[in-house]
């Protein structure tokens, strides 16, 4: 497989699980060490490729519920990774076409494709910013957050399986509450998260090895661990389940929980 060029300063030595997750929806936009770590923990989780299709046809859903049920018109898609088909904008704004959506990443890959993530309608709007979840006041104060979105008007913040990629809780939980708490009444919370609590001991070690051995930092979550960061707020039915489980349709293939290891749940501001 031909290389991508890398971004000048991108360390294309180390796996980035934005690449990875690329590489397992079929993309190009990653790299020999991507590919290698993709590889080991496929070997370890087989039905990961399974799992990373489960967790967009979540956000799909949950998009499409908060644009179309819930009238919400304004998104925060942290953690974005890199673009491809049914981003947050085009599945919001396909329902109204004057949705806003802001992105924020930190892979300097992802910052090179945001042009694809900014191909909105003439009616809606996006941006993109350059910043980590774990700096949650370099989110809020970009100007491509304040002026795009309205902040006195609800907004749902997506975060979308990046969560286990914050392994340290002393910052994780105040990061998603200080972002959160800067939303007014109404917004949402939207949170796939990995979990091993499906799964034997041994095959949480052994995945748990396999990050360690290609330096990628992850963190398997329990559901009362997921749960804590929706304290406070209303879930929306059918609360913390399965990802390939929420609001499935009634001709959706929902494979067992082992296969789609990822709580997902959507809960709403009082």
């Amino acid at each position: 497989m031909e290389e991508p060029r890398p971004p000048v300063g991108l360390d294309t030595s180390k796996a980035h699980v934005a690449r990875v997750y690329d590489y397992w929806l079929g993309g190009k936009d990653n790299f020999e060490a991507d590919r290698a770590y993709g590889d080991a923990l496929e070997a370890r989780v087989p039905s990961i490729r399974l799992t990373c299709r489960m967790n967009r046809q979540f956000l799909g859903r949950a998009v499409s519920f908060l644009t179309a049920d819930a009238g919400i018109r304004q998104f925060l898609d942290i953690g974005t990774g890199l673009p491809t088909a049914d981003n947050t904008h085009q599945v919001a704004q396909r329902i109204a076409p004057a949705a806003r959506v802001v992105y924020t990443d930190n892979d300097p890959l992802v910052l090179v494709h945001a042009r694809a993530l900014l191909t909105s309608s003439p009616e809606g709007r996006t941006a993109y910013i350059d910043a980590d979840v774990r700096d949650p006041g370099a989110i809020l104060e970009a100007k491509e957050l304040t002026e795009t979105l309205d902040l006195t008007e609800p907004v749902a913040v997506m975060l979308i399986a990046v969560l286990h990629l914050v392994t340290d809780d002393a910052v994780a939980y105040p990061a998603i509450s200080t972002i959160f708490d800067a939303m007014p009444s109404g917004s949402y919370l939207v949170i796939s998260h990995a979990t091993g609590d499906f799964w034997p001991q041994e095959q949480v070690d052994a995945a748990n090895a396999t990050n360690q051995a290609h330096n990628v930092d992850f963190r398997f979550r329990t559901r009362s661990e997921v749960a804590r960061f929706l304290t406070g707020l209303d879930l929306v039915d059918p609360g913390i389940v399965p990802v390939a489980e929420w609001r499935a349709g009634p001709d959706s293939v929902v494979p067992p929980s082992a296969e789609s290891n990822i709580w997902a749940a959507v809960a709403k501001k009082p």
